[in-house]
């Protein structure tokens, strides 16, 4: 099952509030898929390097949020 993935290219029109809650909402999506790979108790090549991927999104998602947060307040 293919999820839908909010493109960080897709909040460059929008201000830091928005941002920000797009942001929140695509870590929240890879974080999603990643709990359901780790439910699995194998993982395929494909499926290890596609969670590698996330974790990598994941991480940039986490970078963003924090710096809309700093830059808000």
């Amino acid at each position: 099952m293919k999820h839908q993935v909010i493109s960080p290219r897709a909040v460059t029109a929008v201000g830091p509030e928005q941002r920000l809650s797009l942001a929140e909402a695509r870590h929240r999506e890879l974080d999603s898929r990643l709990r359901q790979l780790g439910r699995r108790a194998f993982l395929t090549p494909g499926e290890r390097l596609e969670e590698a991927q996330l974790k990598k999104r994941k991480l940039a998602a986490k970078d963003e949020i924090e710096s809309l947060r700093r830059r808000i307040s």
